[in-house]
Formats: C-alpha cells, sequence, structure tokens
C-alpha cells in the first residue's frame, strides 16, 4: 500500500480497513484516502478514513505550508524540484510563479534565495486563502506579493478589483515598469502549453522559463522544446536542462524544461 505523510495527516491510497497499524506507529491525528483530482482547480475529493480535521501545517525544506487537503492537493513527488528551482535564483531577480497554488514555489524561493520581488498568481479562491497565509506564517511578506487572478489575463488589468499592472507597480515599488520578469515558473501540468505565449512575452531578455509538462516518454525531447520554440517565434532559445520530476501515468513523465529565451 502506498501512503504519504502531510503534517498530522496520512493519505493512503485505498482504505485498508484496520487503521490500527498506522495509528500506533504513526504520529497523525487524521488519516484520508484521496478519490479523484477534479478540473482546472485541482480540487480534491477525499474520503474521511480517522479524525476529524483536514487541515495541517507540513513543514517541507525549511519551508512551513499550511493546507486543507480536502480543498487543495500536495504533491509529494515534487519535493526536490522545489528546492532545485530555489537554488538556482539569483539575487534580485524578479520572479513570476504563474500556478503558485499555496506557495509551493514561491516559498522556497523568498526563502532559500534573494529574490528582489516574487509574484505569485493563483485562481482558485481556496489554493489563494492558503497562500496568503504561508506567506504570513512564514514571514516573507516582503517578498511575496500574492495575486488572485488568471495568469493569462492578470498583467491586462481585467482580472478584477485591486489587481492590475498599476496597483501591482505601486505596492511592489514600480518594478514592473517593463513588466517583464527575470525567471518564470510554469508549475502546472496538462495544459501548461496554452499559457506558453503569455510566459514568453513576458520574460526578460535572457530570462529563463521553467516549462512543465506531462509528455509520453518517447517525446520527451522533443514535444515539449519545440511548443517552446514555435511560440518564440524567431527568438533565441537555449535548452538549459531537462528535469524527470516523476512517472506521471505509463508510458508518461512529468517533466520540467529550463529554457532561456533572448
Amino acid at each position: 500500500m502506498k501512503w504519504k505523510k502531510i503534517g498530522k495527516i496520512l493519505v493512503l491510497d485505498h482504505n485498508p480497513g484496520d487503521l490500527s497499524k498506522f495509528l500506533n506507529k504513526l504520529d497523525v491525528d487524521t488519516i484520508i484516502k484521496i478519490k479523484k483530482i477534479h478540473g482546472q482547480h485541482r480540487e480534491p475529493e477525499i474520503e474521511l478514513l480517522h479524525g476529524e480535521t483536514t487541515e495541517t501545517i507540513h513543514k517541507e525544506n525549511g519551508c512551513l505550508y499550511n493546507l486543507d487537503l480536502s480543498k487543495v492537493m500536495w504533491s509529494k513527488g515534487n519535493t526536490n524540484e522545489r528546492m532545485r528551482i530555489a537554488k538556482l535564483v539569483s539575487d534580485d531577480e524578479i520572479v513570476l510563479d504563474m500556478f503558485a497554488g499555496i506557495g509551493y514555489f514561491s516559498m522556497p524561493i523568498a526563502i532559500h534565495s534573494n529574490p528582489k520581488k516574487v509574484i505569485a498568481i493563483e485562481i482558485n479562491p481556496n489554493s489563494f486563502k492558503y497562500l496568503k497565509k504561508n506567506i504570513i506564517l512564514n514571514k516573507v511578506q516582503s517578498k511575496i506579493e500574492p495575486i488572485l487572478g488568471d495568469c493569462e489575463n492578470v498583467f491586462k488589468g481585467s482580472s478584477g478589483d485591486n489587481y492590475n499592472l498599476n496597483n501591482i507597480n505601486l505596492r511592489c515599488g514600480n518594478v514592473f515598469k517593463d513588466l517583464s520578469f527575470d525567471r518564470i515558473i510554469m508549475g502546472y501540468v496538462k495544459t501548461t502549453h496554452h499559457y506558453l505565449n503569455s510566459a514568453i512575452g513576458l520574460l526578460n531578455d535572457g530570462g529563463i522559463l521553467h516549462y512543465h509538462e506531462t509528455v509520453p516518454d518517447k517525446l520527451i525531447n522533443t514535444r515539449p522544446i519545440n511548443r517552446i520554440i514555435e511560440i518564440a517565434k524567431g527568438k533565441e532559445v537555449e535548452l538549459l536542462n531537462i528535469q524527470n520530476i516523476k512517472k506521471y501515468s505509463p508510458g508518461v513523465s512529468h517533466v520540467v524544461l529550463d529554457v532561456k529565451i533572448s
């Protein structure tokens, strides 16, 4: 049986019936089974097997994450990748985290590197609620700017109250006067390529794109980079690295490309 411990919650891949062996060995308050993950917001459907609360605080890579596993997802398989990205960020970089969730990438960057600012965009109100909590919990209010909205249109001034470009400029000391970023993280899968045009348009000359994709194994070295080259429309695209995150399904892998675009 596969299981993972997230804070004080144990997540099982099926209901074993007798939970005593887990309760006797592991320091957990709650045991759940995740049945499905739904839609664009990646919202879990769970079965509560033991306990009452589905909210916990999880510690990873020196970062604290407050989350409710009945409302938002957590991927243990991305642990190393979250820290790898944080180590790549140089001093005073302006970073855009396009699918921020509860701060999976933004938090390690703010804690373990020295960016000028991280703009963290999240469309799911439940995830955004915990993103804001985690910014306070980790005391990185001066580093991370959370924005609720769709990362495809949030910089077009059409995403809703208080999140147009002018307000971002005011709150961030006008660092976005040219509306561009040194590094952009696209930590989402399945439909990430639909956002490549927006991401590449926001990237500084010589900036770095971290593009995630779920791809058939036989296409790993071709499809993701070709998608970027096509959208870049004549810009110089330099593939720095392909990182295999984990198996997504039989014959399909979750990979991330580090790409420099000039």
